[in-house]
């Protein structure tokens, strides 16, 4: 299962209104795992910054203005997502920002929702914690996810935030971008070959055990408000 958890920084709230996007941020999950094929750019928005949104990111027009535009990375990022699910914490923001790029491209692309499903996961947890806030800092604190370096929003570091936020969610896993994940290389540290001539013991799952397996599924799912371990 490929999923890419994704974040967005813009030049402003409304696409409407001629604001684009300068910064995407990814994280690619497989099998709820971090692969460390990550994805990020900045871009040049060929326009000013609101000083509201700026003071959020901290990205100026300066820095920005000898990025790539979104057209020439276009291609690499659409590779990139494939048919992956996309994570997103309030989708319509994101997408529609994605979308509105998409659409000023000539010719322009088809919506990003037609190659890739997308999960937001706000409404999952204000499903699964109602009458409270549910920012990303508010899940992060909720779930024990070191935030303590979010002095500004990043698109890179928001995703890989969300990414740790998302797996506690949906199955309790611990955080897995701490030190070990930090490192260019894994380290082979503990770890062994076992001769394939060996005759290892299989011990199936009794039809007990069965059972036990597929009702803590099924509250996962329940918890999640959708079943994603059976896919």
């Amino acid at each position: 299962m490929r999923q890419i958890v994704l974040d967005t920084e813009t030049t402003g709230l409304e696409p409407r209104q001629g604001h684009r996007i300068i910064e995407i941020g990814c994280i690619e999950l497989i099998d709820r795992r971090p692969t460390r094929n990550d994805f990020h750019v900045y871009l040049n928005p060929e326009r000013d910054i609101d000083a509201g949104a700026e003071a959020v990111h901290g990205l100026s027009s300066e820095f920005l203005s000898s990025k790539p535009l979104f057209a020439n990375i276009i291609d690499d990022f659409l590779t990139y997502v494939g048919d992956a699910e996309l994570i997103i914490h309030n989708a319509p923001f994101d997408m529609g920002f994605l979308n509105h790029e998409l659409s000023l491209l000539k010719p322009a692309r088809p919506k990003l929702e037609t190659q890739c499903a997308v999960l937001d996961t706000l409404p999952m947890a204000r499903k699964m914690h109602p009458g409270q806030r549910n920012s990303l800092d508010a899940l992060c604190k909720r779930y024990t996810v070191d935030n303590s370096g979010r002095d500004l929003h990043g698109a890179l570091l928001d995703a890989r935030l969300l990414a740790d936020v998302f797996l506690a969610m949906t199955g309790g896993q611990e955080t897995l971008f701490g030190a070990e994940s930090s490192s260019d290389a894994p380290s082979d540290e503990g770890k062994f070959e076992i001769d394939s001539q060996l005759n290892l013991l299989v011990k199936p799952a009794s039809a007990e055990e069965c059972v036990t397996h597929e009702q803590f599924l099924d509250k996962l799912a329940a918890k999640a408000g959708q079943d994603i371990w059976r896919q």
